[in-house]
């Protein structure tokens, strides 16, 4: 399942990957104007779109669109009754045989998987813009050691696994379910471009309450180029020594 809005950069580089982990994509198009609806009607592995014609741009439908679009997602993709659900941004990029440890008996008793995401950046010596028809996957050098454990895959059939609330990247789920956090994720929101860097901070700044995000985007402007992480962390390249270095930030 992945919630979609002007992906056409990136889109098909990110239902190819997709597919090596995927049996069917379900795609949420939020009232796209390029050509994203073209690229994924056309991908053999997506089998249902639903089409938001219309973009709430108000800071408060904002955050409540984060969750009823993932909300609609899930119940559509229902409808083809499959053993494992997963939620997956467009920008991201997975490392691992997903697929067949899902498929394998290590899987038979869990409930929820997560995924540990680290986010990729722009520096001094690796800036160049990506570009239509290249491989995100290891696109850039350096990565911060924040990592992120997010739930990303879930039993379909659970009914306590859900989406509640505002700004939701993850379903909410009880305590007591078998969690087990394995594999790794490249997040390339913060590093398409500098053009793409700027592009997001303005979302943010106009679309999204002022705290906390549009005060943090705020100030991000004009700090594409890194040195550091914005979380004043040194950078490490796709290795051991980021993992050996890695800093949880969620959950905390």
């Amino acid at each position: 399942m992945i919630r979609i809005r002007n992906e056409e950069l990136i889109i098909q580089d990110t239902l190819d990957h997709l597919s090596q982990h995927c049996d069917a994509i379900i795609c949420f198009d939020d009232a796209s104007v390029d050509k994203t609806i073209e690229i994924i009607s056309n991908h053999e592995k997506v089998v249902g779109i639903i089409r938001n014609f219309v973009w709430e741009s108000d800071s408060e439908d904002r955050l409540n669109s984060e969750t009823n679009h993932r909300k609609l997602l899930v119940e559509f993709s229902k409808n083809f009754k499959p053993e494992w659900l997963f939620y997956a941004d467009a920008d991201e990029r997975f490392v691992g045989d997903i697929r067949g440890f899902l498929l394998s008996d290590k899987a038979l008793d869990i409930d929820i998987l997560r995924i540990s995401l680290f986010d990729a950046y722009l520096t001094p010596f690796d800036s160049s813009p990506f570009k239509k028809g290249e491989e995100l996957l290891n696109f850039r050098k350096k990565f911060g050691p924040e990592r992120r454990d997010i739930a990303m895959i879930w039993k379909s059939n659970n009914p306590y696994i859900k989406y509640i609330g505002k700004d939701s990247r993850e379903p909410n789920f009880p305590e007591n379910l078998h969690i087990v956090t394995k594999f790794l994720c490249q997040h390339y929101g913060k590093s398409l471009s500098i053009q793409h860097w700027e592009e997001t901070c303005n979302y943010y700044i106009n679309h999204f309450p002022y705290e906390p995000y549009g005060k943090k985007w705020f100030e991000r402007k004009g700090k594409a180029i890194h040195l550091m992480s914005d979380f004043d962390n040194p950078l490490y390249y796709w290795d051991e020594e980021l993992f050996e270095n890695a800093i949880k930030i969620h959950p905390l």
